[in-house]
């Protein structure tokens, strides 16, 4: 039996129809939302892909159950933009070309907003990401992450 469920996604209330309470959050945000920037990567909470803002905190939404995220407030890389960290993440990630093939990079970029929420900047938010890279773009993002 389909659960109708209300969630606050990038500031705006979206009532979803899921078949399990237990979905995760992720295919909620990709299939039945089309908010495709947050990436499937690994399912097992390693690769960051998948990172989204649950709350100001950072959640690996391959494995959170969307009806975990209900009466929260939830922000997608397609959200960043309205958000003053986001903002300045993007900024940094955009003037120092961090970016190879991007798959990896929203993720990369809801946990650096996430650090600098929790109070993390410049060099401190570096231990924050334990992201995976397959461009290898690691340089790149410690330089930018330095630079809030």
């Amino acid at each position: 039996m389909a659960s109708n469920l209300t969630l606050n996604i990038n500031g705006v209330n979206r009532t979803v129809s899921v078949s399990s309470p237990d979905m995760p959050l992720l295919w909620v945000l990709r299939d039945l939302i089309g908010l495709t920037g947050t990436k499937y990567g690994c399912g097992i909470e390693v690769c960051g892909a998948c990172t989204v803002l649950v709350d100001n905190q950072r959640e690996h939404s391959c494995v959170l159950n969307v009806s975990s995220a209900v009466g929260k407030k939830i922000v997608t890389v397609e959200g960043l933009s309205a958000d003053a960290d986001g903002q300045k993440a993007q900024k940094a990630w955009v003037d120092n070309q961090v970016p190879q093939c991007g798959y990896c990079q929203p993720g990369m970029l809801m946990a650096c907003t996430g650090a600098m929420k929790a109070g993390h900047h410049g060099s401190s938010i570096a231990s924050e990401m334990n992201h995976l890279c397959a461009c290898g773009t690691y340089q790149r993002i410690k330089v930018a992450i330095k630079s809030l």
